[in-house]
């Protein structure tokens, strides 16, 4: 029993109609419970005559209960509507799911013979009744949609099996899972995504684990490294800036790049290791690649160490390396200096989760030049924000991806995936007006 209920709500084919069930059956309830009282005591002594009847409803007396009872099922219609908008939804969503089982053929159907007036005569007549509807169970929980679907082997186990951009698109929700189980597939979306968005006064890292979103993390300790995409005016700077803010929050020590010196270079005025220089920057990365190593080394060492155990295990601080406009660093290096960074940042996301070693790196277009050699696949966490094309998208998520891309004049919207190859819709936590980044960070540094 705690089975079938941990599985939702079955849809079925009468709820194609089940909004039109739903309203007609609410008011007409909430209007007789409004009107029925004050005419109770005389449906209970009349005589049940039609005269009687309607003398007594075209009185006075009841236009006026008539108009009360009206009055007092809009009321009810407009709380219900506010407060109770997102039951209303699922009930939307059942019909949705209902309607696309019907309109897209995916049912079983069987002849019957259509019974005539006269029961003792056969009738030539037959009509087609539905003899199997797949099984599809629909569950609202916490802000999130569980939508599963049972998979039998039949006919229509390849669209039942690919379902996340029609959810995507007639829901509009955003998937952020979809798990296949015995006998069943799960698909799991993000009601009203926005609705997720965070201030950031709630980021917060914690057990090797960055707060972005509701229910959405970045999980460094378990999925390393963050590549970040995204054009001018997508909000890239300000996601950069909530993220150094964040880890500084924590015991993490933190090494920041900018070529361009621009925002991120300011930060020179309130912290350490803050480079924009070209010797500079290789410098930095020689010495993170350097340290990390020697932590690796160390670890072993350690009393209490244990392999498998990662740098948390023995109370030990992750390192950050941000580095922004990555790519436009790149094209301004020689052959031999481009080998050279290449090889480190390769080793560096290969080797650094076990040591805590870190990198974020960000540019305007993920360039297949400059990730190369499988780097591009090591980073777990990938954050395209803003205007991209679809060649942006392809290098960023893969080519290969079966994913609608839609644009919404929203600075700080994008798409994530976050380690599981299934891509969503992404908010950067908003920041409030007058909210100083330098003296903040200035703060947390000191």
């Amino acid at each position: 029993m705690k089975f079938f209920k941990r599985r939702g709500k079955r849809i079925k084919e009468k709820d194609a109609s089940l909004v039109f069930q739903f309203v007609f059956i609410s008011l007409v309830g909430v209007w007789l419970l409004s009107f029925l009282p004050f005419h109770l005591s005389f449906l209970l002594t009349s005589k049940w005559q039609l005269e009687v009847f309607k003398a007594h409803f075209i009185s006075m007396y009841g236009l006026v209960t008539l108009l009360i009872s009206l009055v007092l099922t809009a009321a009810c219609s407009f709380v219900y509507y506010r407060y109770c908008y997102n039951h209303l939804k699922q009930i939307i969503h059942r019909q949705k799911l209902s309607k696309m089982i019907l309109e897209n053929g995916w049912y079983e159907t069987k002849q019957v013979a259509k019974e005539s007036f006269f029961k003792d005569i056969s009738s030539d007549k037959a009509k087609e009744k539905i003899s199997h509807f797949p099984k599809i169970y629909y569950r609202f929980q916490k802000g999130l949609l569980y939508i599963q679907t049972e998979i039998t082997l039949g006919k229509f186990q390849e669209p039942l099996l690919n379902l996340e951009t029609k959810l995507e698109s007639g829901l509009y929700c955003e998937l952020i899972s979809k798990e296949l189980h015995d006998s069943y597939v799960e698909y799991v979306l993000f009601y009203d995504v926005i609705a997720k968005r965070i201030p950031i006064t709630e980021v917060t890292a914690q057990d090797g684990s960055l707060k972005l979103m509701e229910s959405m993390y970045w999980e460094y300790d378990k999925l390393p490294h963050m590549l970040i995409a995204g054009g001018t005016g997508g909000g890239k700077t300000y996601f950069i800036l909530t993220i150094i803010e964040a880890l500084l929050k924590t015991n993490a020590k933190l090494y920041i790049l900018d070529p361009k010196n621009a925002d991120l270079a300011d930060l020179s005025t309130v912290m350490k290791d803050v480079y924009y220089k070209k010797e500079d920057i290789m410098a930095c990365i020689n010495q993170f690649h350097e340290a990390m190593m020697a932590r690796s080394e160390e670890m072993k060492q350690m009393e209490g160490y244990i392999t498998g155990e990662n740098y948390a295990y023995l109370g030990l601080s992750a390192h950050f390396l941000v580095f922004d406009e990555y790519v436009a660093f790149m094209e301004l290096l020689t052959s031999k200096e481009n080998t050279a960074v290449l090889s480190k940042l390769k080793q560096i996301v290969m080797l650094g989760r076990q040591a805590g070693f870190f990198l974020v790196l960000a540019c305007q277009r993920p360039d297949a030049k400059y990730l190369g050699d499988g780097i591009r696949d090591q980073f777990n966490f990938r954050v395209a924000l803003g205007r991209m094309s679809e060649l942006g998208y392809g290098m960023m998520f893969g080519s290969d991806v079966q994913k609608q891309f839609f644009l919404k004049q929203i600075k700080g919207r994008g798409y994530v995936d976050k380690g599981d190859n299934v891509i969503s819709e992404f908010y950067t936590p908003y920041v409030p007006k007058g909210h100083d980044f330098l003296q903040e960070i200035g703060k947390l540094a000191n």
